[in-house]
């Protein structure tokens, strides 16, 4: 029989990375909701689990899971709205704050230059939302969440070397959608 997790130590190891779970919930299923709803299967799953806590970090071991119920919710038929839009009020807009919450324009922070930052952060993000799945969560997770190799590896069960090749190959696809829009709004 199972010793109940000490839950303070479930809290302080694992839920603390309950934004990232959730970021990476909502790229995965593009839907609000049922990232809502995978995050909270994904906590009971862990806490069921949290004596056989494994892996590079609790993060990366939270992640797999994560990404596992995602998975298994969009393979279930439950998907509600696969093609909805990244939403900034769900993940909140970028606010233009560097480093420590200061202002990489400084005090010249105006309100035609807040609104091209949205603006330029929308068009990231849909050009993220149009990757394929594995391209997309490979980019989220390094360049977002900032995770290393070996945690991504971890997480979505692949070998490093695979890892490396799916962010190079997601960078090179946003490169070449960002610049086509470029060119596209030059014109």
């Amino acid at each position: 029989m199972r010793r109940p997790p000490d839950l303070g130590h479930f809290e302080a190891t694992v839920l603390v990375h309950l934004d990232a779970a959730y970021n990476l919930a909502r790229w995965i299923t593009r839907d609000g909701a049922a990232a809502e709803d995978a995050v909270q299967d994904a906590c009971v799953r862990a806490l069921r689990y949290f004596d056989t806590l494994s892996g590079p970090s609790p993060k990366a071991w939270f992640m797999a899971i994560v990404r596992n119920t995602c998975i298994d919710w969009l393979r279930g038929g439950a998907r509600r709205s696969a093609t909805s839009e990244y939403d900034d009020e769900v993940h909140g807009a970028w606010d233009g704050s560097g480093i420590d919450g200061v202002s990489d324009a400084g005090a010249r922070a105006t309100p035609e230059a807040l609104a091209m930052q949205a603006s330029d952060a929308r068009w990231v993000h849909t050009a993220i939302a149009a990757l394929p799945m594995e391209f997309r969560e490979a980019i989220v997770l390094r360049e977002l969440e900032e995770l290393s190799y070996k945690e991504i590896s971890a997480i979505v069960n692949v070998p490093i070397g695979t890892v490396m090749s799916r962010i190079s190959r997601g960078r090179d696809l946003l490169a070449r959608e960002l610049g086509a829009d470029v060119k596209r709004a030059a014109r």
